[in-house]
Order: structure tokens, then C-alpha cells, then sequence
């Protein structure tokens, strides 16, 4: 009798060993160049979901019910994998799991599919993740309680939820279009979203391309020779309006950050602390043409230090960023950023003040424009047509022990 169970014990054995080698067999392997490295997952044919009936939202259940029953563990575990390898923010990660489900469903020829499997993968990565349907329309939204300011959102039991794509239809008129929430009990999907990027991919050396950047400083001519990325045009495409902090917080990637920093750092080195947060001042100031954003791209974008520098045009906001990074990475000083009704300035603390000084919970800043006006402004000094215009200081930098 043991002699029996012990036979087909092995014989099942066998049989699952050949199914499991069977199906490993026939699975489908991509891999894709993903900024830092290779990313290479495998799609097990248990889940090609199809997706080409009418959306409703029986029909995302029903997508979801195959999906969750299929063997995609081994998709997530890689995503998550690589995610914690290359330690990617929340907002790199998704444009890892965008590039995924492009790979699996291209956006092109079934734009439902494709957003069903960014949905589905963020969800078994922890996320948060909802969707609604309506109209032929499906919004895909994600739990965030930042301060977003340029996409819509709704609310649920005190919860944000931010539309992650939204810029793929335009304007939506979410009361004309009667868009109503998929209801879909995900238990492991718990947490929440962030915009923040904290850290920039380590794109690889050969994506790099060299632009020249020059500007007068003091009747001497400066010429530098900065290694910037086209990729970071791509992580920003639909980037939203985060709020200010977040905004300013955005590093260059290493590469950028190693042709320009050392030698700003070289150029300001025999100059005191004013002289050389004034020749940073300039550089930002005149050594980029200047547009609006409504001029230049339609409607408001923030550009990031790293858009900014190889950017043809930018406004007081990109300025005002680039301008926050130079003087932090090389002074780290405290600083506040001035929001204007049509304008953004920026103001350092300095040992002592220059100029007319602003005053802000008990430190004295000097103003720094970094933007080009009609008067050649000099550190502590302030537009005349900003001169009695109302300000907010939205964002203020204290550097740890100061």
C-alpha cells in the first residue's frame, strides 16, 4: 500500500513538474532597456486577457476576475524587483509599469487593454489603484494626498485620488459625461501614490548628448560644456503641477549633475558667498532665452533644473527651480521662494542682508531674481513693477544646523 502512494505520489510529482515546465515553456518573454538597466519579465499565457467587447463595468470585472486567476506573480515579483534594485521613486515606477503594459497590450491598438494592465499591475504592486467608466471613457486614478493642482480628482471616505490619465483624452466633463466608479475589492492594494521624484534615474552614459551653455558674467565670457539626457523629457511628459516643494526637490540625474556642479563650484571658488550666489543669479538669469509658458508650450508647465538646461525657452518658474538647486547643491543656504500673482522670485539668507530684505518668520532674506527684467537688478534689489504687488513666500528651505 506505502509502495502504491509512494508510486503515484511521484508520478504526480511528475505531472506537475511537466505542466510547471510546459507553461514556462510557452510563456512569453519581453525585455526592454528601462533607463538604469535591462528589465526582462516573463507573461504566462494565462494572462493574455482579451479585452474587445463594449467597456462597462461588468466587462473591467470580468477582465480582472481572469487576470487575478492567472499566473502573473512572477510579472509583479519582476517589476517589484527592479524597483527596489534601482530604487525608483513612485512616479519612475510607473512609467516602468506604462512601458509593461506597452509591451504586453500596445496603447495604440487597444487603449482600454493597455490601461486595464497599468490598473491591474499597480494594484498588485501595492498601489492603491481605482478606475471609473462611462461614455466609452476609462479613468484610472490613484491615491495621493499631495497638493496636485492641475488634474482632476475625487474623494472617498477622506481619500484623494488623482486621474493618472487624464492627458490621454484632454478636457473631460466628468458631470456631462457621467463617469461612475468600478467597484473592485483589491485587499493588497493599500498604498498610496507619490509624485515626488527624489532621485533621478542612472541613465546610461551613451543616452547622453553634449549642449553648450554660455553666458557673461562681469565682461568675461563662460562656456560649459553640459551632458544631458532627452530621456528626462520622457519622465516629465505628463508630469503634474506638484506643489512647490516637491517642485524644487527634483535633481539633476549624475551625469548632468557631474559636467555642470564641479565647475560652477571651480568658477565661484575664489569669490565670496555673495559674489557667488550673484554669478549663479546670472547664469540662471542670461544664460537661457526666455519665454512664457502659454508662448512656448499652450499652457503652464513646470520644467525641472535637468528640462531646463537644455530647453531652448523657460520662465520664472523653471528659473526659479534651477536657480534653488545651483545655490542649495553648492551654498546650501536658506532660501524662500515668492509667488507673485504673475511671477516667482526667489530669496537667500545671507550672514548679513543686502538690499531692502524680507523678513520671514524671524530670518532676513534678500531677494535674488533669477528671471530677466527690465532693470539689471543686483542681489537684495526688486523689479519696480513688483515693488507694492503682494507676494506668498510658498515654499521655505532651512538647511539642517541653520
Amino acid at each position: 500500500m506505502r509502495s502504491l502512494i509512494a508510486r503515484l505520489s511521484i508520478k504526480l510529482f511528475l505531472i506537475l513538474a511537466l505542466t510547471v515546465s510546459y507553461s514556462s515553456a510557452m510563456a512569453n518573454n519581453f525585455s526592454f532597456e528601462f533607463y538604469s538597466g535591462t528589465f526582462n519579465f516573463e507573461l504566462d499565457p494565462s494572462s493574455e486577457i482579451d479585452f474587445s467587447g463594449q467597456l462597462s463595468d461588468q466587462a473591467v470585472r470580468d477582465f480582472y476576475n481572469k487576470l487575478n486567476q492567472s499566473r502573473y506573480q512572477s510579472m509583479v515579483s519582476s517589476l517589484l524587483a527592479y524597483k527596489e534594485k534601482y530604487q525608483l521613486n513612485d512616479w519612475i515606477y510607473y512609467q516602468l509599469i506604462r512601458k509593461t503594459a506597452q509591451q504586453i497590450s500596445p496603447k495604440a491598438e487597444n487603449y482600454h487593454r493597455y490601461t486595464l494592465y497599468k490598473w491591474f499591475l499597480m494594484t498588485k504592486s501595492g498601489y492603491d489603484a481605482r478606475l471609473s467608466v462611462g461614455n466609452n471613457l476609462l479613468i484610472f486614478y490613484v491615491r495621493n494626498d499631495e497638493n496636485i493642482n492641475d488634474i482632476p480628482f475625487f474623494n472617498i471616505e477622506g481619500n484623494k485620488y488623482m486621474c493618472l490619465n487624464y492627458h490621454d483624452y484632454g478636457k473631460i466633463d466628468f458631470q456631462k459625461d457621467k463617469i461612475y466608479p468600478v467597484n473592485i475589492n483589491i485587499p493588497e492594494a493599500r498604498q498610496q501614490f507619490s509624485y515626488k521624484v527624489t532621485r533621478m534615474p542612472d541613465f546610461r552614459p551613451e543616452t547622453y548628448r553634449q549642449t553648450e551653455i554660455q553666458f557673461k558674467y562681469k565682461q568675461q565670457s563662460y562656456h560649459f560644456q553640459v551632458m544631458l539626457n532627452p530621456e528626462v523629457e520622457k519622465i516629465f511628459a505628463n508630469y503634474p503641477g506638484v506643489d512647490f516643494e516637491s517642485y524644487f526637490n527634483i535633481p539633476l540625474s549624475h551625469q548632468t549633475y557631474s559636467s555642470l556642479i564641479p565647475l560652477l563650484q571651480k568658477n565661484v571658488s575664489g569669490m565670496n558667498q555673495k559674489k557667488g550666489v550673484d554669478y549663479l543669479m546670472r547664469f540662471t538669469r542670461y544664460g537661457f532665452l526666455y519665454q512664457s509658458d502659454e508662448n512656448n508650450f499652450g499652457r503652464e508647465k513646470r520644467l525641472s533644473p535637468e528640462q531646463t538646461l537644455f530647453s531652448k525657452y523657460s520662465d520664472c518658474d523653471d528659473r526659479a527651480a534651477l536657480f534653488f538647486y545651483l545655490v542649495k547643491e553648492i551654498y546650501n543656504l536658506p532660501m524662500i521662494a515668492l509667488l507673485y500673482p504673475t511671477h516667482i522670485s526667489m530669496a537667500v539668507q545671507f550672514d548679513k542682508p543686502f538690499g531692502n530684505s524680507i523678513i520671514y518668520r524671524g530670518g532676513k532674506y534678500s531677494i535674488c531674481e533669477p528671471t530677466p527684467q527690465n532693470q539689471n537688478l543686483r542681489i537684495g534689489q526688486i523689479a519696480s513693477n513688483l515693488r507694492d504687488v503682494t507676494y506668498e513666500v510658498v515654499y521655505q528651505y532651512n538647511p539642517l544646523g541653520k
